[in-house]
Formats: C-alpha cells, sequence, structure tokens
C-alpha cells in the first residue's frame, strides 16, 4: 500500500512543477504583456518582471515599448513612366506607449506593425512612385521620401492607432535597372567634370579680381602719395608768397616811415617821440 501512495506523490509533484514551470512567465524589462484565453484577448496587462497564468487556457505575448526599428525590405515600386524600381530595405523608427499596448493589441493583434507599418509603407512608396518619373525619384526627390514617408504614417496613426509614434524613416538608394543605372552614372560623371570645370573659371576668375582690386589699391596709393605731395607743393609755394608779401608791406612800410621822417621840420623832435624815426649809424 505504500508504493501507491508513494507513486501518486512523486507524480503529483512532477505534475505540480510542470504545472507552475508552466504558469510562472517573464516579462522583459521595456515590454507589456498581454494575455488571450480562448483565443480572447483579456483586459489585463503586466509589466516587467515574472507572473503567473493559467497553463493550456491562458497564452501571453510580450509587446515591445522602447524605441524600436522595424526593416520592410524589398518594396517594389513603379515610376510613372513605367520604370519598376526596387527599395531594398526601409527602416522605421517607432515607439508604442505603454498605455496604448492595450487598445492598439485589441485593433491590431501583437502583429500590429506589419498592418500599421509594413502595408502602409509598400501603398505610400508605390503612391509617391506612381505619381513622379524616374528622374524625380531616384534623383530630384530622393532626399525628401524619408520625410515624406515619416509625415504620411504619422498622419494615419494619429487617427488609426494613438500612443504608436514615428520618429524617423531611413530609406536606401533604389534598385534601378543596370542600364539605366549606367547612363546615370555616366551621366553624374559629366555633371562632376562640369563642376570641377566651372570650379576651376570661379578661381581664375577670383585670382584676376583680386589681382585687378590689388592694382586698384596700389594705383589709388600712388595717386595719394602724388596728391599728398603736389598738395605739399602747393603749400611751400602759398607760403613763401605769404612771406614774401609780408616782407613787401614791411619795406613799404619802413619806407613810408622814413619819408613821413624826412619831411618833420623838426627830425630830432619826432625821433624823440617816435622812435621808428631813430636810424642806426
Amino acid at each position: 500500500m505504500a508504493q501507491p501512495a508513494a507513486v501518486f506523490m512523486v507524480v503529483g509533484v512532477i505534475v505540480l512543477a510542470i504545472f507552475i514551470n508552466f504558469s510562472i512567465h517573464k516579462i522583459e524589462e521595456g515590454h507589456v504583456g498581454v494575455y488571450y484565453r480562448g483565443g480572447a484577448l483579456l483586459s489585463s496587462t503586466s509589466e516587467p518582471g515574472y507572473h503567473f497564468m493559467l497553463p493550456v487556457l491562458t497564452s501571453f505575448r510580450s509587446v515591445q515599448t522602447t524605441l524600436q526599428t522595424d526593416e520592410v525590405k524589398n518594396v517594389p515600386c513603379g515610376t510613372s513612366g513605367g520604370v519598376i524600381i526596387y527599395f531594398e530595405r526601409i527602416e522605421v523608427v517607432n515607439k508604442l506607449d505603454s498605455s496604448a499596448v492595450y487598445d492598439i493589441v485589441k485593433n491590431y493583434t501583437a502583429d500590429y506593425d506589419k498592418t500599421l507599418i509594413y502595408n502602409k509603407i509598400h501603398h505610400e512608396l508605390n503612391q509617391f512612385c506612381s505619381s513622379h518619373n524616374l528622374q524625380e525619384v531616384y534623383i530630384d526627390l530622393f532626399d525628401q521620401i524619408d520625410e515624406n514617408l515619416r509625415k504620411a504614417l504619422q498622419s494615419d496613426l494619429y487617427e488609426m492607432a494613438p500612443g504608436l509614434t514615428v520618429q524617423a524613416v531611413r530609406v536606401t538608394k533604389p534598385k534601378i535597372p543596370e542600364q539605366i543605372r549606367k547612363n546615370y552614372e555616366a551621366m553624374e560623371g559629366e555633371k562632376t567634370k562640369l563642376l570641377i570645370a566651372i570650379q576651376k573659371q570661379k578661381v581664375v576668375e577670383k585670382e584676376a579680381e583680386t589681382d585687378r582690386k590689388r592694382a586698384i589699391i596700389e594705383a589709388e596709393k600712388v595717386a595719394q602719395v602724388s596728391k599728398i605731395q603736389w598738395e605739399q607743393k602747393i603749400m611751400e609755394k602759398e607760403s613763401e608768397k605769404k612771406m614774401s608779401e609780408i616782407e613787401g608791406r614791411t619795406m613799404l612800410l619802413f619806407e613810408f616811415q622814413l619819408r613821413k621822417c624826412d619831411s618833420t621840420p623838426s627830425k630830432r623832435t619826432i625821433e624823440k617821440f617816435n622812435p621808428s624815426c631813430q636810424r642806426k649809424g
């Protein structure tokens, strides 16, 4: 009788261990746990850490709520001219708010990114390509594709899935038919040569302009020196003229005083009161 009881006890311990093993599960940091029972999503969610659930009846999914990057690969795209090109890789950096996990999983399942990001990227890229030619998609407007995709995705997410935010979109250069690619490379080579020639011409023109300005500065400098020298000579001449005029007036005044002194009846009396009439010698 003791042996069957021991067997049942061992079996019970094993079953309990298996039950506990499948009941305990871990939610990693930066994730939120969602639960299903009989295929129906339960309203309860769990934070990071260890949790219990009923095995077999209940299953769980761990949903990331930190910044993540979804990659969409090999997206075909037809331009308005009928050329088919392929975008090899498109990276969508996005973040799901933890408070929005339940509603988004309920509406779009735990694989919400397939509906809200992957499918939307295909749709938006084809919309863009179909309204532009190859030159615009491959060259002229390529630098705008990233931001245009981000805005288009986010605009829809505001209505369809509040709480899911697209931080950035990175698009690699699309693959185009080989012959067209070679033509573009040849064209880019010619553009590069032309740009180099234009830059050389600008350098030559700049050097010529610098030489011209230097010559003008030198000429202005010489002209200013000549002007200063000429003004100095004029000032010297004017100074000499003024000195000559002063000397002439002085002589005239002196002669006038002499004549005046000679014409007076009593020279000694005048010399006494007018020192200018006194003569030396």
